[in-house]
């Protein structure tokens, strides 16, 4: 037996009577289309139901499935202590995921268990399912910084763990949209909001689930997404199957978006293999890009991928390239990028080299083997990565942050010995003092230490 059906729904608490108090009117047609969407999986019959959560644990470098025999579950955080459930875990299928998980490359598992508790995300459908008459077994596994296609392919290991053990299973992807729809919602508004919202529901209402691993990563960034890696996993579980997708409902009344799907399984459809189609896509813009790249980045990815592949560093520059770069001498910056995600990034504020080249040549060592917030690339992740080199003009000082342009401009915080830099025009950094913020907490310096600041314009090679 393979997935019967899909559901996504969002997870606010607010549409709990014992909770919402009222304020639960305010979101009626999400309440309507999700009491709908509960009685299509009680028409399915499932034995199991699979959960994803944003707010189950979730690990950057793995994905967690709940373990023991069962949880339960409250909302006395959301001040409504009488709303309880207590859910059985099937603990076969979750052994079978994970072996199948493991042989599929995938860091997955019981692990790092930090809360027993059923979280709100996986809460909240189980209320409205319980209250359609579904009361069988789930299992709650978590999300993780992984990329898409990562997500998407520990769905394809869910569904065949079910066909193995011949469930009857049914997906719940639990997962609120963009947190950025309103001025006066918990987390203001950003214009990407709208937008992300606009994109998820029409893919929603059409079953596209290729959209769902090709969105753009600012995108989703700047829209403070919820739910999609959970859409992602879910897409994977219905991996070849034909869908009649239905788009129940989606508001946006309290700041936050609330989208309401179904996905009923028709059949089998070998058109519908989305990761095959997004892995050809990617690799397809990769090489566009590997084709075009300038002799700043080709040196750069010929310096990382001869120490990853042969652990010694390049020993002589290649012929041709640009005066430029080999006589004259400045800082510069390598940062890699793998799946729309940074993946390291280390530089130099001034020349510790004779020249350019041979300043990109260690730097782009020391992102892939030394900095701290990553460990070192390894030779399988060689073609997915992408490059970019800023090449550091000299830092000059000012006496006002008046004078600094977050889009021209880089910075320096300095307090004696320790300094913070930041680069220009980075995502996410659309103001002054946000950026001056990062580069003191970079160099260790507090707000109330006296600190002074220079400013410093780059050259970006993509």
């Amino acid at each position: 037996m393979s997935i019967l059906g899909a559901v996504i729904v969002p997870h606010p608490p607010l549409i709990i009577p014992t909770v919402g108090c009222g304020r639960e009117q305010e979101v009626r047609a999400t309440i309507d289309a999700y009491r709908t969407a509960a009685k299509q999986v009680a028409a399915w019959e499932p034995e199991v139901l699979i959960t994803t959560s944003p707010h189950q644990i979730m690990y950057a470098n793995y994905f967690h499935i709940s373990p023991d025999r069962g949880a339960t579950g409250d909302l006395s955080a959301f001040g409504a202590s009488e709303a309880k459930l207590v859910v059985e875990y099937d603990a076969p299928l979750r052994d079978e995921i994970i072996r199948r998980g493991e042989s599929a490359g995938l860091q997955v598992g019981t692990l790092g268990q930090r809360e027993p508790y059923l979280d709100h995300g996986t809460f909240v459908p189980l209320y409205f399912l319980r209250e359609a008459g579904v009361d069988c077994p789930i299992l709650r596994i978590g999300l993780s910084g992984f990329s898409p296609m990562d997500h998407y392919r520990l769905g394809q290991c869910i569904a065949q763990a079910v066909e193995s053990l011949d469930r009857r299973a049914v997906f719940i992807a639990s997962g609120d949209l963009s947190h950025k729809l309103r001025d006066d919602g918990p987390y203001g508004f950003a214009p990407e909001g709208p937008e992300f919202d606009r994109q998820i529901t029409e893919a929603m209402a059409v079953g596209d689930f290729l959209r769902f691993l090709t969105m753009d990563p600012a995108l989703c960034e700047q829209a403070a997404e919820c739910g999609l890696r959970s859409f992602q996993i879910m897409a994977g579980a219905l991996d070849g199957l034909a869908v009649e997708a239905k788009l129940l409902s989606y508001e946006d009344v309290t700041g936050v978006g609330y989208g309401v799907a179904t996905f009923t399984v028709t059949g089998p459809d070998e058109g519908r293999r989305f990761g095959e189609l997004c892995e050809a896509m990617e690799q397809a813009r990769l090489a566009e890009k590997k084709a075009s790249e300038d002799p700043w980045v080709k040196l750069a990815r010929l310096s990382l991928e001869t120490f990853v592949k042969t652990g010694e560093r390049l020993e002589r520059l290649p012929d041709g390239l640009p005066d430029e770069m080999t006589e004259q001498a400045a800082g510069a910056f390598v940062s890699l990028h793998a799946h729309g995600q940074l993946r390291g990034c280390i530089g130099t504020t001034g020349p510790t080299t004779e020249s350019v080249a041979w300043e990109i040549v260690q730097n782009a060592v020391s992102a892939c083997a030394r900095d701290p917030r990553f460990p070192p690339v390894t030779v399988s992740e060689l073609d997915s990565l992408e490059y970019s080199v800023d090449v550091l003009g000299q830092p000059e000082p000012i006496s006002s942050p008046a004078e600094l342009d977050v889009k021209r401009y880089g910075v320096i915080v300095s307090c004696g010995s320790r300094r913070g830099l930041l680069l220009p025009d980075l995502e996410g950094v659309d103001t002054v003092e946000r950026q001056i913020d990062i580069a003191r907490q970079k160099g260790g310096i507090s707000s109330r230490e006296k600190y002074t600041l220079e400013r410093f314009e780059v050259v970006r090679h993509l």
